[in-house]
């Protein structure tokens, strides 16, 4: 039973590679349903006065995605940063930039979704109240997904949303270099990694791209 969680010193001879490694092998127990076995309590105590996360996972707010959950990790491991779709904005920038530069995380991973419901509205145009503006986010994957899938460009094309889901994440990851000075320094630095991945509902499995 895992009852201990990560100290500032074991965060620091972390290296990005590592932590991306250490997140898949954890998604490799998940859907081989061998999880680690954790005594919670524990960790939440030991908790209580500090945190020093591994990573940062960019995620959808899907309530399929537990996002800890399909990693194998436990309290303390990892920052999560949830908005439909995915993407980056002003608010999600600054979390990133505090998780890795003012808490010490080596990695940001932004994780799509197989399916993901909000890619599939922006593919189909809606437009509803605050939804709109948020789907405006997910539109430059759209249009990079109709240059390169054939067929109808909407979500009654499976090859489309996927197209479309992968590259969000990609487009997403591009803009948080652009627009992220201080996480782009970190990575060209080899401080932190920023990585890509694609979460299955289907079978559990993250691919990274």
């Amino acid at each position: 039973m895992i009852t201990k969680t990560l100290d500032k010193a074991t965060q620091s001879s972390l290296t990005p590679d590592s932590v991306l490694e250490d997140l898949m092998s954890g998604n490799s127990r998940f859907t081989a349903s061998n999880m680690e076995t954790r005594g919670y309590q524990a960790q939440r105590e030991s908790t209580v006065t500090g945190q020093f996360p591994k990573a940062v996972v960019l995620s959808c707010i899907d309530s399929r995605v537990p996002v800890e959950t399909v990693f194998d990790q436990g309290i303390g491991d990892v920052f999560v940063a949830r908005v439909a779709g995915n993407f980056e904005n002003t608010d999600i920038l600054g979390s990133l930039e505090y998780s890795c530069k003012a808490a010490g995380s080596k990695l940001v991973l932004v994780l799509g979704h197989e399916a993901c419901g909000a890619v599939k509205a922006a593919c189909d145009g809606v437009e509803l109240g605050n939804i709109t503006s948020m789907l405006g986010n997910i539109l430059p994957a759209v249009k990079l997904s109709a240059e390169q899938v054939e067929g109808e460009a909407n979500s009654s094309n499976a090859k489309f949303v996927a197209q479309t889901v992968e590259n969000n994440v990609r487009l997403t990851i591009d803009r948080i270099r652009e627009k992220s000075p201080i996480l782009k320094e970190m990575e060209d630095n080899g401080e932190i990694k920023i990585a890509g991945g694609v979460y299955a509902l289907s079978t559990g499995a993250v691919t990274l791209i």
